[in-house]
């Protein structure tokens, strides 16, 4: 049975830092992504690692701020997420794609503001 579950989410001020976690389980090692939803506007996509942790990817907006990581062995990963602005609020959801299957969770809410 496959479960997909992030954590870490909150509410903190401009210049704060969060950590999200996910953790996937029921699938073999593959890509693991972090999109996030705020209010009135389209799921994007933020940041992937590889299946290796080799390779990763950041949209224009967080580069330099977010730092995302994984476990070498499981489906586990993080985001680390520094100096986080207004417009970094919304709700951070871990997707992985397997057999064209999308798996989701269910989010986690990141709120910032002062």
């Amino acid at each position: 049975q496959v479960q997909v579950v992030e954590s870490g989410g909150g509410l903190v001020q401009p210049g704060g830092s969060l950590r999200l976690s996910c953790v996937a389980s029921g699938l073999t090692l593959t890509r693991m992504n972090w999109y996030r939803q705020a209010p009135g506007k389209e799921r994007e996509l933020v940041a992937f690692i590889s299946s290796a942790g080799s390779n990763t990817m950041y949209i224009d907006s967080v580069k330099g701020r977010f730092t995302i990581s994984r476990e070498h062995t499981l489906n586990t990963m993080y985001l680390q997420m520094n100096d986080l602005k207004p417009e970094d609020t919304g709700m951070y959801y871990c997707h992985l794609l397997q057999r064209d299957i999308n798996y989701w969770g269910q989010g986690t809410q990141v709120t910032v503001s002062s």
